[in-house]
């Protein structure tokens, strides 16, 4: 596995006298891939987002960005290039007061030529789907627009991997779907490692992997149908599962033979009419 990230036996406390909210965790990334990291409040999965680009150092263990170490100073720049964040507040990340400027603050500050960067402001706001709001003033934006161009200002900066913390958490059903469409763009047309942690089950969907966080460990691993499917682990961590998942598990256990890993509404749908055809 080619892996952009490597993360060994890590451990972070947030101070001598907080119980760890990350323990003895390993895990490894693959470049190119989708990930999802599911969890609720308090399961760590926000912390191992930042430990992701240095915005925290391990208290033990080591975590690498394409085989450079987190902990060393001298590779904090090169590791934020290659891992760009982007968080749950997009107001936190909007600097300037024209889109298109607030996208072009990052490669102006790593000292990128100013006809690259015209080049970069265009592609990324084109890639977000906000290309036509370039002159616009991001505080008269909705929440999801907003959080679009954040994504754009960290695309701009052209890293190879993104990690995307809670980033729908603020948002309206509207604004979710935009930057659910801007992250299927990036990871359709780009090929780049993304890395959305969430709290909502229906954005792991159509992850290539999901992980999920309890108590700043990994309880399950492995391609979403596979996870969901988990329903008593998942219950027993205090996390749901989707509503197409839950509604086969109650049919499975009413005796019906249907397949627990449809997902989508479509594939729930088709698998209940496979059900009543087979059955007559």
């Amino acid at each position: 596995m080619d892996s952009i990230i490597r993360i060994e036996n890590l451990t972070f406390a947030y101070g001598e006298d907080f119980s760890p909210a990350i323990k003895n965790l390993s895990l490894e990334i693959e470049r190119g891939s989708f990930v999802a990291i599911l969890g609720h409040n308090g399961s760590g999965k926000s912390t191992l987002a930042k430990h992701l680009n240095a915005i925290l150092i391990p208290t033990e263990g080591k975590v690498y960005v394409n085989g450079m170490d987190t902990s060393l100073e001298e590779h904090t720049i090169d590791i934020r290039r290659s891992v760009g964040m982007v968080f749950q507040n997009p107001d936190n990340q909007i600097v300037a007061s024209v889109v298109e400027d607030d996208v072009a603050f990052a490669p102006e500050n790593l000292g990128v030529p100013s006809e690259e960067i015209r080049q970069r402001v265009d592609e990324a706001l084109k890639s977000v789907g906000m290309y036509d709001y370039r002159l616009h003033a991001p505080h008269r934006l909705s929440g999801g627009q907003k959080q679009r161009v954040a994504i754009a200002g960290v695309l701009a900066m052209e890293p190879e991997c993104i990690v995307l913390d809670e980033p729908t958490a603020m948002l309206d059903p509207i604004g979710r779907r935009e930057v659910l469409a801007a992250i299927e763009r990036l990871r359709s047309k780009k090929g780049m490692t993304v890395i959305l942690i969430t709290h909502h089950m229906d954005e792991c969907i159509d992850a290539d992997r999901l992980i999920v966080m309890s108590g700043g460990k990994i309880v399950a691993d492995g391609k979403p149908k596979d996870v969901f499917t988990q329903v008593e682990t998942m219950c027993a961590e205090g996390l749901a599962v989707p509503e197409t998942t839950e509604l086969i598990y109650g049919l499975r256990a009413a005796g019906w033979d249907v397949p627990l890993e449809a997902l989508r509404v479509e594939e729930c749908a088709d698998a209940i009419a496979e059900f009543f055809k087979k059955d007559k």
